[in-house]
């Protein structure tokens, strides 16, 4: 992993660029007093991407599924001594 400045970036981009696609290295542009930005390979983001957006969904599907799905007995609480079963 690489880190340059900003203008390290601009006046090298070619180089920063094939660092990335090439080696398959990821390059932190460092910007002063702002933010630091990562230049990945197109693939390596997509991966990110389709991974991100996998979990997500799953999680938020298993959420909307829930809804309305709270059970009421005593075995899906966590055990402490309240008694559920009343509800």
């Amino acid at each position: 992993m690489q880190i340059v400045s900003l203008t390290e970036a601009r006046n090298n981009l070619k180089s920063v660029f094939d660092s990335v696609y090439l080696e398959n290295d990821e390059v932190i542009i460092h910007r002063k007093g702002k933010e630091n930005v990562v230049v990945i390979s197109f693939e390596e983001y997509d991966i990110l991407k389709k991974a991100f957006s996998y979990d997500y969904m799953t999680w938020h599907k298993k959420e909307l599924d829930n809804i309305g799905k709270i059970g009421f007995n005593s075995n899906s609480f966590v055990e402490d001594s309240e008694d559920y079963t009343q509800w």
